[in-house]
C-alpha cells in the first residue's frame, strides 16, 4: 500500500467522522462527544498528510506519532459513544475496524522509519 492509498483511507475516514458528527447532532442531539470524535477522527489524516511532507525522518516519526495518538483518541470516543448507546453495534464495529486498520499502518510505518534512523 502506498502513501496515496493510506491518505485516501484517512480522507474516507474523515468523511465518515464528519457524517457521524452530523448524525449525532441531528438525531441524538449530542454535541460534546460528536465534536470530540470529529476533531480526533479528522486529525488522523491531517497529521498523516503532514508526515508525508516531513522535513526529516525524525519529523516524519513525530508527525506519524501524533496521527497514531489521534487514532487512540478516536477509538476512545467510539467506545464512549457505543457504551452510551448513541451508535449501533454495527456502526461502532465498522468505524472501529477502519480506525484500527489505519492505526496498524501508522504503527508499521513508524517502526520502519525508526529502524532507519
Amino acid at each position: 500500500m502506498n502513501s496515496q492509498d493510506v491518505l485516501n483511507m484517512c480522507i474516507a475516514f474523515s468523511v465518515k467522522m464528519n457524517k457521524l458528527r452530523k448524525y449525532l447532532r441531528e438525531t441524538q442531539h449530542e454535541y460534546n462527544n460528536s465534536d470530540q470524535i470529529q476533531r480526533s477522527g479528522t486529525s488522523i489524516g491531517a497529521n498523516y498528510s503532514e508526515a508525508c511532507d516531513a522535513e526529516s525522518k525524525a519529523d516524519f516519526v513525530h508527525k506519524m506519532g501524533i496521527a497514531q495518538k489521534e487514532c487512540n483518541e478516536t477509538i476512545y470516543w467510539l467506545k464512549v459513544l457505543y457504551g452510551s448507546e448513541l451508535i449501533t453495534k454495527e456502526y461502532y464495529e465498522e468505524l472501529l475496524r477502519d480506525v484500527e486498520k489505519i492505526y496498524g499502518i501508522l504503527t508499521a510505518s513508524i517502526r520502519t522509519a525508526k529502524s532507519k534512523l
